[in-house]
């Protein structure tokens, strides 16, 4: 009986131990993450001042970890068993960040959320951000990446400017990991000329007003 006892208690040991799954469980999803914009122009203007990047805003489709993909213009579904690492807008914020700090052409700049006092801030609209298979040669899809912004002048909250920044990269493969590379560059192509616009225009709006 003590033996029966010890394997037993072995077995619910080893069933609760992290990483282990319970019966009717389902493996975890991989996670996926992508990277910041590292290189700029180095003719981009320095600028005096600091900056707010919003959380972008963006439809319920894509307002969430999962991978999101298109079969036609007016389907939306998902990839299985696998996610972003955040929710895509916050995911979106935090590489804005850290592209607009790797630039090392602005003073400060940070998230919304932690209430700095700024100069500009960045309103951003994440309207395209899913992997499209429709008017694509062969079967793998292509990564589609759509970035709406407004510059806002603070704390009057006076749009300086608007504009929109796209890309759409062919993946090399309809495997999950070549896919997600075509995230990473297509984001990238944005970021750089995101980055490179906001600066442009807030140092053009500084110079007319002073």
């Amino acid at each position: 009986m003590i033996r029966v006892f010890l394997i037993a208690a072995v077995l619910l040991t080893t069933a609760c131990s992290p990483g282990s799954l319970l019966p009717g469980q389902k493996d975890p999803p991989r996670l996926f993450e992508l990277t910041p914009k590292s290189t700029f122009d180095l003719q981009l203007p320095s600028v005096p001042w600091q900056l707010l990047v919003e959380t972008p805003i963006a439809a319920a489709g894509i307002d969430t970890t999962r991978i999101a993909l298109k079969h036609s213009p007016t389907t939306l579904d998902y990839f299985a068993a696998s996610e972003w690492s955040d929710r895509a807008p916050a995911m979106v914020q935090t590489l804005l960040v850290e592209s607009f700090e790797n630039s090392e052409r602005i003073v400060s700049v940070g998230r919304e959320s932690l209430a700095l006092r700024a100069d500009y801030s960045l309103k951003v609209e994440l309207r395209e951000f899913q992997a499209e298979y429709y008017e694509n040669e062969g079967n793998a899809p292509a990564a589609h990446v759509r970035i709406n912004l407004k510059l806002v002048k603070m704390p009057e909250r006076i749009i300086v400017a608007g504009n929109t920044f796209s890309a759409r990269l062919q993946s090399t493969s309809n495997t999950l990991d070549d896919i997600v590379e075509a995230f990473d560059e297509a984001l990238g192509k944005v970021l750089k000329r995101l980055v490179a616009w906001t600066l442009t225009t807030g140092a053009a709006a500084e110079q007319r007003t002073n």
